[in-house]
């Protein structure tokens, strides 16, 4: 899989970074934020190195849907079923702070709409 030096997602995803991990397979990994924002906030990063979303379905298709996939997993882990929210900023002007594809698993509390 591709990575980036400097990157702090592909060092988790490489080890070198420890991460509370919830679920790993193949393509994906999905471990506990360090700040969470609910009662469950884990982060699903694609093993490949994509600057985001968009850019993980055009280069790597099979990454993506495994992505999704991989969320509903971690929704599911920690009883949640089909009730969590999915988010995946793309652009720092929207608050992506980290250029490596990576979406924000949030359950286990009420959200507003619109958010932020």
């Amino acid at each position: 899989m591709a990575s980036e030096s400097g990157c702090v997602f592909c060092s988790v995803v490489s080890g070198d970074i420890s991460a509370d991990m919830v679920i790993e397979n193949e393509l994906a990994i999905a471990f506990r934020d360090l700040d969470p924002q609910a009662p469950t906030h884990v982060l699903v990063v694609p093993r490949a190195h994509q600057p985001d979303i968009a850019s993980l379905a055009q280069a790597e298709p099979d990454a993506a849907n495994a992505l999704l996939t991989t969320a509903r997993e971690a929704a599911a882990h920690d009883g949640h079923g089909d009730a969590y929210r999915l988010v995946f900023n793309t652009g720092a002007e929207v608050g992506q702070s980290v250029f490596h594809c990576h979406g924000h698993v949030m359950a286990g509390r009420s959200f507003a709409w619109p958010p932020g």
